[in-house]
């Protein structure tokens, strides 16, 4: 494996909500999916108590954020505006009530939905269609929120990549995701508010995804934080030929690749395993000690 990254320590620190987080220290964004037809499991919190359930869960376990979403990324039933906020603005103020300092996103691509959810307590706005709705960024401005900027290749919501290409799908990346922070910055959302995410399977087939994973290094070293979403994903399925029940190994192994270049959060389903393979990432790079040394 190539020599790690420069030390993160020293870069600004990420400030969500009232949070603010060394970079140093890898923060896990903890899946919560309030949708019937999810791809890892079927629905699982769609129930509003199952939710709720799995946020008490995953704050136990470590996760730093959770990362609401009301609409299945891919293909799926047609969910409205409406609907996606019936999903979720329960939800969104519960957990703003029950978790007071915990870190609250919205998984939307719309602004509409944005705006009602950020009323609610939303910290963070994961857009995970770069941009599709343009107005999403000004939401964030508005309500001194976060912005997750993405790249999708020009795909636009919730549609399947087909047959996408690249001359350089890292250049095109990082091309993309820093002009979006930028413009994000002049709209008026805080500087030390923005993650960029290479959005792997968003619009990348599997080869792409894996080259986004061993050149992770490129975007993080433009200096702005970075988030991956690697958990369970088409990309590791077909790389190990393995059903969406059986990829959590594989997903571990991205994610060290990922810590290792200096990725600042993850995104997970399994937040216990992703939160120990983070943090001895972190303790090998040298960027965090040991938690119970015994040993003289």
């Amino acid at each position: 494996m190539p020599a790690a990254p420069s030390d993160p320590v020293s870069q600004p620190v990420l400030r969500l909500g009232s949070r603010a987080f060394d970079r140093g220290r890898p923060l896990v964004m903890a899946i919560v999916n309030s949708t019937p037809d999810s791809f890892f499991d079927g629905g699982a919190t769609y129930a509003f108590d199952a939710a709720m359930q799995r946020i008490d869960r995953v704050v136990d376990e470590g996760a730093d954020v959770v990362d609401i979403g009301g609409v299945r990324a891919g293909h799926g039933a047609d969910v409205d505006v409406a609907e996606e906020l019936r999903r979720t603005r329960p939800l969104v103020a519960a957990v703003r009530s029950r978790h007071p300092r915990l870190v609250i996103s919205v998984d939307s691509w719309r602004a509409e939905v944005a705006e009602a959810l950020c009323r609610e307590g939303v910290d963070l706005v994961n857009d995970p269609w770069a941009g599709a709705d343009p107005h999403l960024a000004e939401v964030a401005a508005a309500y001194g929120a976060g912005l997750v900027c993405s790249h999708t290749g020009g795909l636009l919501p919730r549609a399947e990549p087909r047959r996408m290409t690249y001359d350089d799908v890292m250049v095109d990346v990082v091309a993309g995701t820093t002009a979006l922070a930028e413009r994000a910055v002049r709209i008026g959302v805080r500087r030390e508010a923005i993650l960029l995410d290479p959005t792997h399977d968003f619009g990348k087939n599997t080869v792409q995804s894996l080259e986004l994973t061993r050149r992770l290094d490129e975007l993080v070293g433009t200096g702005w934080p970075v988030l991956v979403a690697l958990s369970n994903k088409d990309f590791v399925g077909e790389t190990l030929d393995l059903p969406v029940g059986e990829r959590l190994v594989g997903t571990l192994a991205a994610t060290a690749v990922a810590a290792w270049h200096g990725a600042s959060m993850f995104r997970a389903h399994q937040v216990a395993e992703t939160r120990s393979v983070v943090d001895m990432v972190a303790s090998i790079r040298g960027d965090r000690p040991p938690a119970a040394p015994r040993r003289p």
